[in-house]
């Protein structure tokens, strides 16, 4: 049997969340030096020596690579095998983003394992040597002054380093890096400061049978993680004041029992994606889980609820975007419901401000990682790094934003429906009940102006401006019905005309959007989109539109499809996997199903473009057009919500 070896556009080996997130962009851990999700060069340095020979199992170098013998990547980790003078070493990077365990979730905190064995039934000497440099404690090119320092906590050897001079939270952009704060390397084994970084060493004698096991821990103390508002939070974990390093004393307490749960979230994960798609949708789950709790930070607000923060990135570096957040969902309403809940909270929290004068949803909070207000259409907007005003602050009247630049039925119709489906999953109904006035002051806005969006920018407008956009007009939909369903939870009768407006709009959309044997792009009768919106018509039980439409809508498609997937709609030949993902679970069909995953798989395994998993990528040349490690491939878990049994 052949060893496997996974292949993607870059390799996870830490992802933790947007500043803690560092990427292999190569095939192999020895053909490239390890990156932040930004491209910025974070060197983390591999070797083992053999009997007195040196080889490479990371980084680059002067030393040649060992030989690689398998590679796999599952939800939560990635494994590298390698064969180097007779030893067999096996190295296991995990991140525990167990869903049902937030302290561990939140906790920034990456587990490394070594495994070693003998490869030709002789004892060997042999001495492993792992390297993290000053890097992954600053921004930038020019090295500050740094602080190191080793020591013994609790029986654990630990060493830190960060900068001798700290501003917590002094950046805020898009591509940037965590410029304060401290990384941490812990181990039983020998872990000490070097001068320009952290080094692990595990020496030892193996055995001509059996495997001998060491590893690490690899962390990172941000002191202060969000500006909420005006208050600094930190993670979720620390919300009764535990500090990273005392998380680390934790993962390493249970050390194999968090391994344990992370195999069977392995399993279960790729088994479930397996049963509905094959191997090429395994491949995807596996790809997408790390990836998509990353781009996030889960915070304690001031008041002890969960707030789940996404960061926009390589798009304008935003703070809980609505319209990032929507695309997200589905993983998190499969395996963490309450997660939505805390993606909605934020966004509430700043629509109940004065500064926020419209009767329709915000874009964003904030840009990373000041969750301070909207920045998206600022009047003063800037990609510099710079810390926006603390919007929070500002009365009303202050004419702060340009409505011109603002995504209002987009916005109401994301956040409608992410409030509802969060409960039909099992989330509780808090959010829906504390602010009912807003949610129908975004549903108005919904039947005025949503059943054919006039000049409104969506989240789509990548591809260019859109009036009279169909797939907008077809979330404004499915927003009303959720909303109906909210009061139809509280018991009002109001409930059912609400529904009654969602079937009215619905009727009124299938006749206007209809162009032959498919739906336009505009209600002018121009071209073609897929119609990823109405998926949740299906998942959330309306039957707005009948089963004929859906069968002729998706049969439509399948023509269109490229070498690397099917385009987002008529005007270009690039696409969005998320959208694919959500437009392939239209119809139970599996047939059809794969024949638009197995592109996706294909775009994954062959692409040049190193960058972890873009969404938005070129259909015909398989090149990533932007994008780079954004949560929204969280929506490549859509089949599980839609179509599992």
């Amino acid at each position: 049997m052949m060893a496997r070896f996974d292949r993607l556009p870059a390799l996870p080996l830490i992802a933790n969340d947007p500043y803690f997130s560092i990427w292999l962009a190569a095939d192999r851990l020895t053909d490239a030096d390890s990156t932040h999700w930004a491209g910025a060069v974070k060197p983390l340095k591999g070797k083992i020596i053999v009997d007195g020979c040196e080889y490479r199992f990371l980084g680059l170098g002067e030393a040649p690579a060992a030989e690689a013998a398998g590679q796999y990547v599952t939800p939560t980790s990635t494994i590298a095998e390698f064969t180097a003078g007779g030893v067999f070493l096996s190295v296991r990077f995990t991140t525990p983003a167990l869903p049902e365990d937030p302290d561990t979730l939140s906790a920034p905190v990456t587990i490394i394992d070594f495994a070693l064995s003998s490869a030709d039934g002789k004892e060997h000497a042999a001495a492993v040597r792992f390297f993290a440099d000053d890097a992954l404690a600053y921004d930038g090119d020019d090295k500050p002054d740094m602080f190191r320092k080793a020591f013994v906590n609790e029986g654990l050897n630990m060493a830190f380093t960060g900068q001798l001079l700290q501003k917590p939270l002094s950046n805020s952009a898009d591509h940037i890096t965590i410029d304060w704060g401290y990384l941490i390397m812990a181990s039983e084994q020998a872990v000490t400061a070097e001068d320009d970084g952290l080094s692990f060493v595990w020496e030892e004698s193996v055995p001509a049978r059996g495997i001998i096991r060491a590893g690490l821990y690899i962390a990172y103390e941000d002191i202060g993680s969000i500006n909420y508002f005006g208050r600094i939070c930190k993670a979720w974990h620390a919300r009764h004041g535990e500090t990273t390093a005392e998380a680390v004393l934790r993962f390493h307490r249970n050390h194999d029992a968090l391994l344990h749960d992370c195999d069977i979230l392995d399993a279960s994960v790729t088994e479930e994606a397996r049963k509905i798609g094959g191997e090429d949708y395994a491949a995807i789950a596996a790809a997408a889980w790390r990836h998509t709790f990353a781009a996030h930070k889960l915070i304690a607000t001031p008041e002890g609820d969960m707030a789940f923060l996404s960061k926009e990135n390589d798009s304008n570096g935003c703070i809980g975007t609505v319209d990032v957040s929507y695309p997200s969902v589905p993983l998190f309403l499969r395996f963490c419901p309450e997660l939505v809940n805390a993606m909605c909270r934020p966004v509430l929290e700043f629509a109940c401000m004065p500064v926020w004068e419209f009767d329709f949803a915000p874009h964003d909070v904030g840009r990373y990682p000041y969750a301070t207000g909207q920045v998206y259409a600022y009047k003063g907007r800037s990609k510099a790094n710079i810390t926006y005003p603390p919007f929070y602050m500002y009365p009303a009247g202050t004419d702060s934003y340009d409505f011109t630049r603002q995504m209002p039925v987009e916005e109401c119709g994301n956040m409608l429906i992410m409030m509802y489906a969060a409960v039909y999953f099992g989330a509780s109904d808090e959010l829906i009940t504390r602010y009912s006035d807003l949610a129908e002051k975004w549903v108005r806005y919904l039947t005025e102006f949503g059943e054919d969006p006039g000049e409104q920018l969506c989240t789509d407008d990548f591809a260019g401006h859109l009036a009279h956009n169909i797939n907008l007009s077809a979330k404004a939909v499915m927003g009303v019905a959720c909303y109906a369903r909210m009061l139809e939870l509280a018991q009002d009768p109001e409930a059912e005309k609400w529904m009654e407006k969602a079937r009215v709009m619905a009727k009124s959309w299938l006749e206007r959007a209809k162009a032959g044997d498919h739906t336009a792009l505009t209600f002018d009768g121009d071209g073609w989109s897929m119609k990823y919106n109405l998926i949740w018509d299906k998942v959330l039980g309306f039957e707005l539109l009948p089963e004929e439409f859906y069968k002729k809508e998706c049969a439509s498609y399948i023509p269109r499809i490229n070498t690397y997937g099917l385009p987002l709609d008529s005007r270009r030949t690039y696409t969005k996997s998320d959208w694919e993902l959500w437009t392939a679970c239209l119809i139970s069909d599996r047939e059809y199903f794969e024949s638009i995953v197995a592109p996706i798989a294909k775009y994954m395994r062959e692409t040049q473009t190193r960058v972890p998993f873009s969404d938005w990528y070129d259909t015909v040349t398989g090149d990533y057009q932007h994008f780079i490690a954004r949560s929204v491939q969280g929506g490549l878990y859509m089949p599980f919500i839609a179509l599992a049994k």
